[in-house]
């Protein structure tokens, strides 16, 4: 397997751990489905430009906030919170699993993972 390969596949196991985790916790199971889209509110930064866009994007699409949401949440016993990291947490490794990574700073499409979209058929240059 390509290094790729192993993070896409890295993505697909935290996002199911995260949706089990809402089930063995006997939280609501359409939570993690019913908030997918709320985390991609974080591409409004593209309106601005290309790099404020990335920098918003990846800021809302990596591991370390949900992860420190889910600290907080053990901490003060807040289950919604838990919720949210969890939610959060699966949005980001289903994205992950997608090939939708981080961004590049040059446009959506560029990706740690690759390309996407269109310009999926671009070699890395």
């Amino acid at each position: 397997m390509t290094p790729i390969a192993w993070q896409r596949l890295e993505g697909a196991v935290v996002a199911a751990a995260a949706y089990v985790a809402v089930i063995v916790l006997d939280l609501a199971w359409w939570w993690p489905l019913a908030l997918f889209l709320t985390f991609d509110l974080s591409m409004a930064g593209y309106a601005v430009g290309a790099r404020a866009g990335a920098a918003l994007y990846n800021a809302a699409h990596n591991y370390a906030l949900p992860a420190a949401l889910g600290a907080i949440a053990l901490l003060a016993d807040l289950r919604w919170m838990g919720l949210l990291a969890l939610c959060w947490a699966f949005h980001v490794g289903a994205d992950r699993a997608l090939g939708y990574g981080l961004k590049l700073g040059d446009g959506f499409q560029h990706t740690h993972l690759g390309w996407i979209g269109k310009g999926a058929a671009r070699s890395d240059q």
